[in-house]
């Protein structure tokens, strides 16, 4: 057999499996919740297992955008944010503009401290879908806990709680607003 042939071969079965996990999980995780109506405390990941394999895939196909994209949320998961704003990068190149990749690149830069890109991540994905509360939520977060700007905070999570679905974190929001509100009636914040 030629070197190219066996390197296609491998490189199809290295897909097909990761296809299989990936469809594996998905149908036990349905059937799980189906069957017991409670999400099922879910196995230890191992994620550098994950990464090497998704690796060695862009690495054979620069051009796979899922592969870009499972490598960033896998090293998302892991805490390597650097890492991760790096291969999000490579999938909004191949993808276009993702409200929710763009909302993950921003959390990823929060983590770094680089707040100003954090926010045009999350004000572009608002851009891309205005009903995007993610971004919103995020965007809201940085304003007020790590730019120190509650007005404009305020102004954020405003609109968050226009679109966002009920549920503890838009009560949460809810409650930080009206706090707010009050401060800013009372005149502590501009």
């Amino acid at each position: 057999m030629k070197k190219e042939t066996v390197l296609a071969l491998v490189v199809v079965l290295v897909v097909g499996v990761l296809i299989g996990v990936i469809v594996s999980n998905m149908r036990q995780e349905t059937s799980t919740a189906v069957t017991t109506g409670n999400p099922a405390a879910a196995p230890p990941v191992d994620f550098q297992q994950k990464i090497v394999m998704l690796e060695r895939i862009v690495s054979q196909e620069p051009d796979n955008l899922n592969a870009w994209v499972q490598l960033g949320h896998n090293y998302f998961d892991s805490d390597q944010p650097a890492k991760a704003v790096t291969a999000y990068d490579k999938a909004l190149a191949l993808g276009g503009d993702d409200p929710n990749l763009l909302t993950d690149q921003g959390v990823m830069y929060r983590r770094l401290g680089q707040f100003d890109k954090a926010i045009a991540n999350f004000e572009a994905a608002n851009r891309l879908n205005p009903r995007h509360h993610q971004s919103l939520y995020n965007l809201g977060i940085v304003f007020l806990y790590d730019k120190k700007d509650p007005a404009r905070g305020l102004e954020v999570w405003k609109k968050y709680l226009m679109i966002a679905p009920p549920g503890p974190g838009t009560a949460q929001v809810q409650a930080e607003v009206q706090a707010l509100e009050a401060m800013h009636s009372q005149g502590k914040i501009q």
